[in-house]
């Protein structure tokens, strides 16, 4: 059995282990199960605070802090504790067991309520999310509350920044294993899917001189980018609190990419060379001339492609961000993040290698192939412009692209000197699709599979939905929304969003079409919180709900206020486990 075969069987096990530890932290007991407030008046009328932590449990010190319902803030004497290097927080203080803090009698209120504030973690490195308790001091009696001035969220409103203790608790040996394997799982899923004909065309690039050992070389250094641009997210996370992903997918980075695919794509058939000056492919090249593919250019795709080309917001990825954004721990974080794009970029290792030997070597087939992948630049250009432009402008491109990909094939199949039926009939097959796709475009229809319906009659057309949506990108206009949605009393939906996200639209085109989907949504008040131009008030709304990135879904229930436990998604869902969440919701 092979080396790396064995070490990728490794890190899928561990990975497996960290699973179940964190399958066991969602069975953890709730945090009022876990730490007990009770309140008491001495004999001098001062007010004493107790807190009781379950064994195995630990509150710190910092973070116990009480205040006036109107915000002042109470003098709050607490005693010292033990020392703790804590993965979230560093050096600090923790109580076990029980725990006394004084509100000497000057300063305490003689009726009326007060508000505490306090956290804890577990010991095996399950943290809770701050917990807010009002206290009655006439009758001593302990109820939720939310901070002055902030919405109260439930524990599941702060899992993503929860997430991270359970994931970094560990060794960091196990911490990058565990990535690695969260990587080699989304190499499986649409993430990845972009990259791989950046590194076919970049293969084919170099034709004939092309050896598996080139495509080794050339691949591993791809994919090397690749997993630096993601340590570079969490260096970017940890310096700036944002992520730097989103903060790229902006019409003008967009369109600057677009254009370097465009230029790939001209360069693949033949109206200009684009390449490095001699004396730089040479040296990255090893100093050997004519070796096939630059290591240089291999590094620059993979850098950029990471960063702009495939902005997909997992639950691995948010809770590395997370992290490093509030711990600071940037070179943790950062490693994490590296093994997690290894792990992504694992199999196009594997397709770089073992793919270069089929790819043609000389003569007209190679001449073909690399034209083949101009149309596949043009293609990804087409796809990234998609995030900004209007749907129908996108359709309609998409469709001339397949007419003109299939009129080169046509001419292609033509001058062959075995005439084959097949290739005509895909030439055709791929030109009149192309029609479908502009007809669809003129039509205003997204998907050119009901394009026959709209053609039909007004029968076919689909039905809106009667769903309230709230479309807000600031803080003042969400509290506006929100404010009306709980006034109409039905379950809300917060959707972070935006046009650049290939992810949201996938879950805009299944699972909010489906029509039992659909008809739950008509009965939920949508706020739909716009990403699409990124800046200082969409990172303020993301800020506020801990979200890291679109798509993320979540429900806020219309009574409280506050955010309902474990209904809330980051990343790609489906159909079943939204209807979950929905039914949480009381949707």
């Amino acid at each position: 059995m092979s080396r790396p075969f064995l070490a990728a069987l490794a890190s899928l096990v561990l990975y497996l282990m960290t699973l179940a530890g964190v399958a066991s932290a969602a069975t953890q007991r709730s945090a009022d199960e876990v730490f007990r407030l009770g309140v008491e008046r001495a004999a001098d009328h001062s007010l004493v605070l107790t807190w009781t932590a379950l064994p195995g449990h630990y509150l710190y010190r910092e973070s116990l802090k009480a205040q006036r319902p109107d915000g002042t803030r109470l003098a709050l004497v607490t005693p010292a504790g033990e020392q703790k290097d804590d993965l979230n927080f560093g050096p600090t203080e923790i109580y076990h067991g029980q725990t006394q803090a004084l509100i000497p009698a000057g300063g305490a209120p003689a009726t009326g309520t007060i508000i505490v504030t306090y956290q804890g973690c577990a010991e095996q490195g399950i943290c809770y999310p701050p917990i807010v308790k009002s206290l009655d001091l006439a009758t001593g009696a302990v109820a939720k509350a939310a901070p002055i001035g902030v919405p109260e969220r439930s524990p599941a409103a702060a899992a993503p920044a929860a997430a991270p203790a359970g994931l970094f608790s560990g060794s960091l040996a196990l911490t990058l294993a565990s990535f690695l394997g969260f990587g080699l799982l989304l190499s499986l899923t649409p993430c990845i899917f972009p990259m791989i004909p950046i590194l076919s065309g970049m293969l084919a690039q170099a034709g004939g001189r092309l050896s598996a050992r080139r495509g080794l070389v050339l691949s591993g250094v791809y994919v090397l980018a690749m997993a630096l641009a993601y340590a570079a997210l969490g260096v970017a996370a940890a310096l700036s609190g944002r992520n730097l992903q989103i903060a790229l997918q902006t019409p003008l980075a967009l369109g600057l990419m677009s254009l370097v695919f465009v230029a790939l794509a001209l360069s693949m058939f033949g109206l200009f060379d684009l390449q490095l000056p001699q004396s730089w492919s040479t040296r990255l090249a090893g100093g050997k001339p004519g070796r096939g593919g630059s290591l240089g250019g291999a590094a620059m795709l993979g850098f950029t492609a990471a960063l702009i080309v495939g902005p997909c917001v997992t639950p691995p990825l948010a809770a590395a961000l997370i992290y490093v954004a509030q711990t600071g721990d940037m070179a943790r974080g950062a490693a994490a993040l590296f093994a997690l794009g290894l792990g992504m970029g694992l199999p196009l290792v594997l397709f770089g290698t073992f793919g270069a030997r089929i790819l043609p070597r000389s003569g007209p087939w190679l001449v073909k192939a690399k034209q083949g992948f101009g149309f596949v630049f043009i293609g990804l250009a087409i796809w990234m412009l998609a995030r900004v432009l209007p749907a129908d402008v996108t359709l309609a491109l998409w469709g001339l692209l397949a007419i003109a990909g299939g009129a080169w094939f046509g001419a292609y199949a033509l001058i062959r000197d075995h005439l084959r039926l097949l290739p005509p009939l895909l030439a055709v097959a791929l030109a009149l699709y192309g029609l479908v796709l502009v007809g669809a475009a003129a039509t205003g229809r997204q998907d050119p599979l009901r394009l026959a319906m709209r053609l039909d009659g007004a029968g076919a057309v689909e039905p809106e939905s009667t769903a309230a949506v709230r479309v807000v990108s600031t803080s003042a206009a969400f509290d506006a929304a929100l404010a009306e949605a709980r006034a109409a009393s039905r379950p809300i939906l917060v959707d972070f969003t935006a046009d650049w996200c290939t992810i949201c639209r996938e879950i805009d085109r299944t699972v909010m079409r489906d029509p039992a989907i659909r008809a739950r949504l008509d009965t939920i008040t949508i706020i739909r919180a716009d990403l699409t131009v990124y800046g200082s008030d969409g990172q303020a709304l993301m800020d506020r709900f801990g979200v890291v990135g679109p798509p993320t879904l979540l429900f806020i229930d219309a009574g409280s206020g506050r955010e309902v436990d474990e209904a809330r998604t980051t990343g790609a869902t489906t159909v079943d486990a939204f209807s979950a969440m929905l039914a949480k919701a009381g949707a």
